[in-house]
């Protein structure tokens, strides 16, 4: 079995701000070969403002999380790009390994 040391990336959004497809896009741009991406039922920020929503309403501001990873080398530009896309505070990361 094979190895890799990868970085596993992090970036929260809110739903409402609209970041969401300028951070899959730069992704694409950086050659990402994949990401999910999750919705939260609730979740709350800086501001204090929990955000959610029950079953009879369905709330357009939910948390919404990007998930992937990739070699540290290919992330070097990326991160920068996501911070500036998402926030400082906002894109987390850390070391990681995967099979190969």
């Amino acid at each position: 079995m094979n190895i890799i040391d990868v970085t596993l990336v992090r970036v929260y959004l809110a739903e409402r701000e609209g970041h969401l497809d300028e951070v899959l896009e730069c992704l694409r741009t950086a050659g990402v070969h994949g990401w999910t991406v999750y919705r939260g039922v609730s979740g709350f920020g800086q501001s204090g403002k929990v955000r959610g929503a029950s079953l009879v309403d369905l709330s357009l501001d939910l948390p919404v999380t990007v998930e992937f990873f990739d070699i540290a080398a290919n992330l070097e530009g990326v991160l920068g790009e996501l911070t500036r896309i998402a926030g400082k505070g906002h894109v987390v990361w850390w070391a990681a390994q995967t099979t190969g």
